[in-house]
């Protein structure tokens, strides 16, 4: 008599078992944690040329621009080069918080150590310079040229214990974004953080940037206006 056709336990457990190991090296191969990674790097590369592209049409578009409010320019670094802090003077974070970020090394920085002006989460990301960017896009002729200011994938900082104001932790990672201006030569710097082994080692963007740190991300038309210590 014959058979009837179909699989013997032995057979199915065999298929079974190539499966179990093909989907196993699947996986590594994939490597889902740094596929995301590389997903929120990608955003932020993209974020920031976004953000450089709007300020370059709002830079060009105005005949008096202001970098660090709707009417001022206090907010920014002074001098030659990257300039140097003085009072008034502040770096702008994504991070929404009433308090402000503060820290004794704060951007490199030594003694008296300018604050970051902080808004609320509903505040985030306004274009009109009440969000964290304190730069006034809506004010351009035909309105601001994104809908409303990318922020960070992640956007946290790491180390959020100070009990006045928020302390930046010691080292990356702290996954937000960062801006600085001179208003003597009417520049700008952003800043992020990467995280994916494909843009920090394979294609270490942050090293090749053109800018004065290896620690972050950096674009605008003046790479050195925030310092280079490892405190973001």
């Amino acid at each position: 008599m014959e058979r009837e056709a179909g699989f013997t336990l032995l057979e199915l457990l065999i298929v079974i078992s190539i499966i179990a190991i093909l989907s196993v090296a699947l996986i590594f191969v994939l490597n889902p944690t740094e596929t995301l990674r590389k997903s929120r790097d990608a955003q932020r590369i993209s974020d920031m040329a976004t953000i450089k592209t709007a300020l370059g049409i709002y830079t060009t578009g105005t005949t008096t621009p202001y970098l660090a409010g709707v009417a001022s320019n206090a907010g920014c670094k002074t001098g030659s080069a990257g300039g140097s802090y003085g009072s008034g003077n502040k770096i702008y974070y994504s991070l929404s918080s009433t308090s402000a970020i503060t820290d004794t090394t704060l951007d490199a920085g030594t003694g008296s150590v300018p604050a970051a002006l902080q808004v609320t989460a509903t505040a985030l990301t306004l274009t009109d310079a009440t969000g964290w960017l304190p730069v006034s896009l809506d004010s351009l002729i035909g309105g601001s040229p994104i809908s409303s200011l990318p922020i960070d994938p992640v956007n946290i900082i790491s180390d959020l214990s100070a009990v006045s104001g928020i302390t930046v932790g010691t080292n990356p990672p702290d996954y937000v974004y960062r801006y600085a201006c001179n208003s003597t030569s009417l520049t700008y710097e952003i800043d992020s953080v990467l995280e994916s082994t494909t843009y920090t080692t394979t294609d270490n963007k942050m090293a090749k940037d053109g800018g004065n740190n290896a620690n972050y991300y950096e674009v605008g038309t003046n790479l050195k206006i925030l310092g280079t210590g490892t405190d973001f």
